[in-house]
């Protein structure tokens, strides 16, 4: 008997300095910047989009909740999709379709059409979260998967922040249109970009009809693990109390003792860019130390950046916000990585579940925080969010010690 041929052994994944890896990295920094680029622009021309449909603030507010909500529900359908249609075809459909939307939207002729088309776009767009991790994790060496997954997060990180700075300032000097229109031109390129780099893929098998379990058990079994669970709490509590702080900070800085202008307290996204570098970092750190100590790191700095926020001197308030910013950002990294390694069966849909908690934690938190915020101001987000996470990090110590030492 012969050797196992090459073509029948499994594919081991890209070493970390090959070209494939490369492009892996650079395909998955661009895919992340078009996704949310697009999923927050919006965010930025608020006021404009108020006055143009002669809608309340709360109202306008909804273009991002819609968008969102198609994102978190579109998730799970897109990973079956890609269990049979294979990772980058999926991702190049979902990307492509989200691009037309997005440039669709400046045509929108009245309010509740630009709510259908952000519904629909935020659909689109779920079918690159629910994916890129699971393509990651197929397609890199395994040592290096967790590296490879903070780069994709910091291109979240970047897109996120670009969207905004770009529709905003566009967006005043003519209209949110424009702003928005502008985001989606961009969002194009790095989509055209993320086709080209993207390497074909050599770690999927395709799951035929009837060939293992079916959607509904593979979420199941995802669902019934103590472990998955685990790092589903963190994406739904981590992302909760983030989305609480910078959607209330900006309340605190225009009110007393600071009085800043809108403009300049928009100012505070830029606090993404200590994300982009600790996602990376972080992924870096795993090689040495494992897992779950960098993701319980990144709690632990967190919760020390909103304490340094509670000082009424505004560097020690962005100080803070930096430290609270890469830390959630280097622990969402790790979990989000983590989590189609530890799924025994239907990584995708894992990964899916993954961000289906994470944008529910972003919806239901998000607006709890205004609850504290209205009753104790900006020490009650904090410590609103500070309790958020100490409860995911004791899950985390819980749930996933034993996970920490094999994945």
């Amino acid at each position: 008997m012969g050797s196992v041929s090459s073509a029948e052994q499994p594919w081991a994944g890209h070493p970390k300095g090959s070209r494939g890896y490369r492009n892996m990295l650079l395909a998955l920094l661009f895919g992340g910047f078009a996704t949310f680029a697009q999923l927050y622009s919006v965010q930025a021309v608020l006021p404009g989009i108020a006055r143009s449909f002669h809608v309340s603030p709360a109202d306008a507010a909804l273009t991002v909740s819609a968008a969102t909500i198609g994102l978190a529900l579109a998730v799970i359908p897109w990973s079956a999709v890609a269990d049979r249609a294979g990772r980058k075809r999926t991702m190049t459909w979902a990307i492509s379709a989200a691009v037309v939307l997005g440039l669709l939207l400046p045509l929108a002729p009245n309010f509740p059409a630009l709510l259908a088309l952000r519904f629909l776009e935020g659909a689109a767009l779920g079918g690159i979260p629910a994916v890129a991790l699971v393509y990651l994790n197929e397609e890199v060496q395994r040592l290096h998967a967790a590296v490879a997954a903070g780069t994709y997060v910091a291109g979240t990180t970047v897109g996120g922040l670009a969207g905004r700075l770009i529709a905003g300032p566009v967006g005043e000097w003519a209209d949110w249109r424009a702003g928005v229109l502008a985001v989606s031109l961009a969002a194009a390129l790095a989509a055209v970009l993320f086709v080209r780099l993207a390497p074909s893929p050599r770690g999927f098998r395709p799951l035929r009809r009837g060939q293992g379990p079916g959607l509904g058990q593979r979420i199941l079994a995802n669902l019934r693990s103590v472990p998955l669970l685990a790092l589903y709490a963190q994406g739904f509590l981590l992302m909760g109390g983030f989305v609480a702080v910078y959607n209330y900070l900006g309340f605190r800085l225009e009110g007393p003792p600071f009085f800043l202008p809108a403009s300049l307290a928009s100012l505070v996204f830029l606090a993404y860019l200590a994300g982009t570098v600790s996602s990376r970092v972080a992924g870096g750190l795993t090689v040495r130390t494992g897992r779950l100590p960098v993701l319980l790191g990144g709690i632990v700095v967190s919760i020390a950046g909103l304490a340094v926020t509670l000082a009424d001197s505004l560097p020690l308030i962005v100080l803070g916000l930096l430290l609270f910013t890469a830390g959630f950002f280097a622990a969402h990294s790790i979990a989000s990585g983590w989590t189609p390694r530890l799924a025994t069966v239907g990584a995708a849909q894992a990964s899916s579940l993954y961000n289906l908690f994470y944008y529910a934690g972003s919806s239901l938190f998000g607006w709890v925080g205004g609850l504290f915020f209205g009753q104790f101001g900006w020490t009650g987000v904090a410590a609103f969010t500070a309790a958020l996470a100490a409860i995911a990090g004791t899950t985390a110590v819980l749930a996933l010690r034993r996970a920490g030492t094999s994945a």
